[in-house]
Parts: C-alpha cells; structure tokens; sequence
C-alpha cells in the first residue's frame, strides 16, 4: 500500500487538478489525452496495486438491487418529464420519436464506453483509494458525490453539476452497500439513458 502522502497527491491531481483544468480552454487532443493517460493510471493501479481481478462480484442480490432502483428510477422519472414537459415541452421524448435508431445506438455507446469507465474510476478505484482516509462514511459518500459533480463541471451547467451530485451520491450508496461495479455501472446507465430519451440529453452532452 502506497504512503497516505502519495493517495492524498494522486487524490488532488486526478480528482481536482485535472477536473477543473478541461474547463480551461485548450486543444481537445490534449485534453483527450490526459484523461487518456488518468484511465490507463487508475486501470494500472487497480490491478497491479489493488490487485483486483475484472470480473463479476459473486451472491449478488438481484431481486434487492432492482427493487431500489426501480423506487429510484421512477422517483427520477417522474420529475424529470414534469421539468421536461414545463420548461423544453418541445423536446420531451423527441429524440426516440425522430430518431430511434441514434437513440439505441447512442444509449449503448454511452453505457459501455462512458458509464463504466466513470464508475471504475468514481467507485471502485475512489473507495479503495481513500475510503480509509475519512473517519466519516457520511463525510467520504459527500466528498464523493462533489468530486463526481466537478468532474461534469466542463459543461459549464448549474443544473448539470446538481444532477451528477445527486447522482453522485446515489452511485456512491449503491457501491457502498454492494462493492460491484457492474450493478452501480447498471444503475448509472438507467439513469442517464432516461435523461437522453426524456429529452435533456443536449444539455449532458449527448449528440442530437
């Protein structure tokens, strides 16, 4: 286990630094490259380090999983039609209307290739990293779900930045009382492929 000094760097410069610096504006290349180079480190360390092995948490409770996070699921449904439908009624359930098959391959795009990867790094690597430098759960889920949040902050998006800290917070209960990243990277994708198709996708940066 590396010293406490090292995992508090590691902390401020994957978490922090690199977060806040995508909103400076500079080549997209370059920015693709250090978040590039941050996935590679955080896969790195997960195994080599960690020593975890990629492969599907045994005695998962399924039947308690999608009960959650089906109460979750509509609870956010049901706001997020209503906000759709009073301030962008234009938009609600366009893009599946217009658009079925970008929706579908988009919804599968994202899942795979943005969802996962955020969870490897937002739960897993984040909770192994640094779960046992706060004395307080409550304190460490908090700090978790702000760091997600400012990890969406290029967006430059008040509404943006509380949804992925609400988010946050629910992916970071859900690891927490789970320890799989497959079930908080399914949950993660339910949510947001629900934000795509109920219309808010432009303003999460998914393509029209």
């Amino acid at each position: 286990m590396q010293s406490i000094r090292y995992r508090l760097v590691e902390f401020f410069i994957g978490f922090v630094l690199i977060p806040v610096s995508f909103v400076l504006e500079f080549q997209l290349w370059i920015k693709l490259v250090i978040g590039s180079l941050a996935f590679v480190y955080v896969t790195y360390v997960l195994l080599k380090i960690e020593n975890n092995k990629f492969k599907i948490r045994q005695h998962i409770n399924w039947t308690q999983f999608w009960q959650r996070t089906i109460i979750k699921f509509l609870a956010i449904a049901i706001i997020t039609s209503i906000y759709v439908y009073i301030v962008d009624y234009k938009n609600l359930f366009e893009v599946i209307k217009s658009k079925p098959m970008l929706w579908v391959a988009i919804l599968f795009v994202y899942s795979v290739f943005s969802v996962y990867p955020q969870e490897l790094v937002y739960r897993t690597f984040f909770f192994q990293r640094y779960e046992s430098l706060f004395r307080s759960n409550a304190l460490f889920i908090m700090v978790n779900a702000a760091l997600f949040s400012l990890a969406h902050i290029f967006f430059k998006n008040t509404l943006v930045m509380i949804f992925t800290f609400v988010g946050g917070i629910l992916f970071a209960l859900t690891f927490k009382k789970t320890k799989s990243t497959l079930l908080v990277s399914i949950e993660h994708a339910i949510y947001g492929c629900w934000l795509f198709t109920v219309g808010m996708g432009e303003m999460l940066g998914f393509p029209n």
